[in-house]
């Protein structure tokens, strides 16, 4: 019951992943969480996420922004790169995940899933059927108070650690990074 959040991997954060590993296994596409995946919530893009953007550009990789922010949010977020995104998405509902898998005009088993959120983001990318990678959320480690979702999460990832998938993580961490 509880797979359908497991992630295939997690990891620390976007830039302790392998990209170049992850074109090896054929994936060609990504789709991206913003807020407490890229950048705390509600927070512009930073130079470090930006030269990631570029970077992964100049390595080949379709990108793409998905978020239940508005339009104006994302704009102001993308404004030192180009991608695709799709505002308002509706996650964790599959039908947005497919729209973006369209949008990047590749097939599903290329498109790589990156996020913060086991019941957004993770649940999203697996009834769309697609692979995914979970981030620790940016201020996992403060000490402030945290929502009952994220509590519920704990749960989940406890079980993960403990599931076979959870071992598979080390395979596509940067390995200088981890």
């Amino acid at each position: 019951m509880l797979r359908v959040f497991y992630p295939d991997y997690y990891v620390e954060d976007v830039f302790s992943i392998n990209y170049e590993k992850l074109m090896e296994m054929g994936f060609k596409a990504l789709i991206l969480d913003i807020d407490n995946t890229l950048v705390p919530h509600g927070d512009d893009s930073t130079q470090a996420v930006d030269e990631l953007f570029h970077r992964l550009h100049s390595m080949g990789w379709k990108t793409l922004l998905l978020s239940n922010n508005n339009k104006a949010r994302i704009e102001r977020f993308k404004a030192h790169f180009d991608t695709l995104y799709i505002d308002e998405a509706g996650k964790p509902q599959p039908a947005c995940y497919h729209r973006a898998v369209t949008m990047l005009g590749v097939e599903p088993s290329q498109v790589m899933v990156i996020g913060d959120q086991v019941f957004t983001d993770i649940l999203g990318a697996r009834r769309a059927s697609l692979a995914c990678i979970l981030v620790k959320y940016i201020g996992y480690y403060k000490k402030e108070k945290k929502g009952v979702r994220r509590n519920l999460e704990k749960v989940v990832l406890w079980f993960y650690s403990h599931s076979r998938r959870c071992k598979r993580a080390e395979y596509i961490m940067v390995e200088n990074n981890s």
